[in-house]
């Protein structure tokens, strides 16, 4: 039985967050500081449940959002927004201005942020009011994109609602800007990336689908790119994505993965460019992709074989050429995967958790943990942490041989994706966030 070495990580992945520190405390974006959904920090909790002394606190966050904390020093932020209140009339083919009758009593989106000592919430901020919302499906939010926080600074997007820039001493907002508008169809999901002086900002909607970039101090536009592929539909539904980007190493070069409906672009970060595309059908992608191995791995939502390594060195169309494996059994439509060297680990929706070899594609395990998973899982020194949407939450050794190590029920649900601070696990359920660490 191979043990996987825990200390060293063959990854290499590529870091933009500018001035990120220490990893511990810090959990700067969708996925953490490595923006994979791995950490370095080792002595967290294995063992706990709601009423444990292993909760060291308990905070409720009224509303519904399925964004996931982010984390600077000894504040934790999330967005959040009511419970749905869709627009009178409002069907999912509908967008605002098809009839619907505007609110009396805007959707309040916000960003509040908690003291990671004791979590006390510290900042309400109100980023915008939404009198004329559109549609957006039972299973999902108004505030579904995870922020991007740095010193000084958290970037909160809302898709079509608007992205704001906020001072996280004050809870002052910097910047706003509501130029970038799609028909999200059922909700926004996408999670802004920084790198450098600039904010990536993904919108795969009904009606339009393209990248932008906005400068990060001033919030103005600097390039929109369209992604101009062959859909070979004209079904908006089956264009929709919900996908966040990744800067990639490729030979050399730093580019910005960005999959969607059918295919994923390569862009030069500064200027929207295309470098390369590979096309893999499927639609509604939601993972982040992965680093690692020479490789970058892309899972494309919904589709026959829509996982697929990829050799990043390349230019214009790399599908027959640049494709090291493909996959389709087992492979999530939401949660994204993790890649610990040369293993690469997946928890499907329907709560099937797999084991692959990532040079090869191979499956070495899989089992059934019971539930239905959205949230993306957590990987800390040597174990995966899994929440379901019924409250579980299901720790598991990482190895080539399924170990279920622990697992409990909270009362309420988990969509947003667990993370680290400190040597603290943040959780956030769907009424609640939790601050859960060993005691001595």
């Amino acid at each position: 039985m191979r043990t996987v070495l825990l200390a060293v990580f063959s990854l290499t992945v590529s870091l933009v967050a500018a001035g990120v520190q220490a990893e511990e405390g810090y959990w700067n974006q969708f996925r953490g500081p490595h923006a994979n959904g791995t950490s370095t920090v080792k002595g967290l909790p294995l063992k706990f449940s709601e009423g444990s002394p292993e909760v060291v606190w308990k905070t409720e966050v009224k509303g519904r959002a399925w964004s996931s904390p982010v984390v600077w020093g000894d504040q934790i932020w999330v967005t959040n927004a009511p419970e749905i209140t869709n627009p009178e009339g409002a069907t999912n083919q509908d967008s605002f201005s098809k009839g619907a009758k505007p609110l009396e009593t805007p959707i309040r989106l916000s960003a509040v942020c908690l003291d990671l000592k004791t979590g006390k919430v510290t900042h309400d901020v109100t980023v915008s009011e939404v009198f004329e919302p559109q549609y957006t499906h039972p299973t999902n939010s108004y505030a579904s994109p995870t922020p991007w926080i740095e010193e000084g600074r958290i970037y909160v997007h809302f898709g079509a609602y608007g992205t704001a820039c906020i001072d996280t001493k004050t809870g002052k907002k910097i910047w706003e800007n509501h130029e970038l508008k799609c028909h999200h169809w059922r909700g926004p999901g996408s999670s802004p990336v920084v790198y450098g002086d600039l904010i990536f900002l993904t919108f795969d909607g009904y009606d339009k689908q393209f990248i932008a970039a906005l400068n990060k101090n001033t919030g103005k536009l600097v390039w929109k790119r369209d992604r101009d592929v062959d859909y070979g539909t004209d079904n908006g539904d089956r264009k929709k994505a919900y996908s966040t980007p990744q800067i990639v190493d490729a030979g050399g070069r730093e580019v910005l993965v960005s999959p969607f409906a059918m295919a994923t672009i390569a862009y030069v970060p500064e200027t929207g460019e295309p470098v390369w595309r590979v096309f893999h059908g499927g639609m509604n992608a939601g993972s982040r992709p992965l680093v690692g191995n020479g490789l970058v791995y892309i899972s494309a939502g919904s589709g026959a074989e829509s996982l697929i390594a990829v050799d990043p060195k390349g230019q214009g169309d790399i599908t027959k050429t640049n494709i090291k494996w493909r996959a389709g059994r087992m492979v999530p439509k939401r949660p994204s995967q993790v890649l610990v060297g040369d293993r690469y680990y997946m928890m499907e929706d329907g709560g099937v958790c797999s084991c692959l070899n990532a040079l090869t594609g191979e499956v070495i395990w899989a089992n059934r943990v019971a539930g239905a998973y959205w949230s993306s899982p957590l990987y800390a020194d040597g174990y995966l942490y899994c929440c379901s949407q019924d409250g579980k939450v299901a720790v598991i050794k990482v190895d080539d041989e399924f170990e279920l190590v622990h697992e409990t029920v909270f009362p309420e649900g988990f969509t947003a994706s667990p993370i680290v601070a400190g040597h603290s696990l943040i959780l956030r359920s769907n009424s609640y966030i939790y601050r859960i660490a060993k005691q001595d």
